[in-house]
């Protein structure tokens, strides 16, 4: 049998993820560029588009962000246009939900774009559930459910 010369297994190749805690630097469109929201996960890396200037399109998500970076519905992201397919592009970057809000106050988005936030639920209602105190109001039966002929 061979002995393991290496310094680890899998998990030490793949590495840690330790620029989530990082604060990156807010990135504007450029030319050629524009924000949109996912409306549609289709598979295979592609994802479906509403941009901000009203046209659907068909993106890919390219390979740097592609396993690295998880993109669902409703989030925030940068696309390419593609100069020679208009309803075609390709996703370059995804904003958090505290990018996107930063965007919005520097008019970026425009005002009616929901950003994908994290919904407590629960915290608007503290337990406004009803139930009938009254015990005595038997009106789903008779209450005699045993069928003993003794």
């Amino acid at each position: 049998m061979p002995k393991n010369k290496g310094k680890g297994g899998k998990n030490r190749r793949r590495g840690k993820n330790e620029n989530d805690a990082d604060k990156r630097e807010l990135v504007f469109k450029e030319d050629g560029q524009e924000y949109g929201q996912v409306t549609k996960m289709l598979g295979n890396g592609h994802i479906e588009v509403l941009c901000i200037d009203g046209v659907a399109r068909l993106c890919h998500i390219r390979g740097k962000l592609r396993k690295k970076v998880w993109i669902n519905q409703g989030d925030i992201v940068l696309v390419g246009l593609r100069d020679y397919q208009d309803g075609k592009g390709d996703v370059i970057l995804k904003y958090t939900a505290d990018e996107a809000r930063n965007l919005r106050t520097y008019k970026e988005l425009p005002d009616g774009i929901k950003i994908n936030e994290t919904q407590t639920f629960g915290e608007g209602d503290d337990g406004d559930i009803l139930f009938d105190d009254n015990p005595n109001d038997v009106s789903s039966g008779s209450g005699d459910d045993d069928d003993d002929d003794d």
